[in-house]
């Protein structure tokens, strides 16, 4: 298996969303997404993890940076893909995020 590095968009199907996880402060993991204008299936999450920072103003809290997830999809394989806690660029819709995509 090789995994290849991608860091493109998720555009989230607000429809599918599995609301399961916000009850655990984590986001509404969505089970279809769109990628490069096809659907993107998810049929199991693997594994997921947080990645947390320090804050930003000084304090010495621990914040979440990231929620990453490990899934299965139904055509593309294995993805590696993440939530942003915080917007970048002023980009508000641009949360969801493709790292990486491994073929089977």
């Amino acid at each position: 298996m090789k995994e290849a590095f991608v860091s493109e968009v998720l555009k989230p199907v607000v429809s599918s969303l599995d609301s399961s996880r916000m009850a655990a402060g984590e986001p509404g993991l969505p089970r279809e997404f769109i990628w490069r204008d096809r659907h993107v299936h998810i049929v199991a999450v693997r594994r997921s993890w947080k990645e947390t920072g320090p804050c930003r103003h000084g304090s010495g809290e621990q914040y979440v940076r990231k929620h990453w997830y490990e899934v299965v999809t139904a055509a593309h394989g294995t993805m590696k893909i993440y939530f942003e806690r915080q917007i970048r660029g002023g980009r508000k819709t641009d949360r969801w995020w493709l790292f990486t995509l491994c073929k089977e």
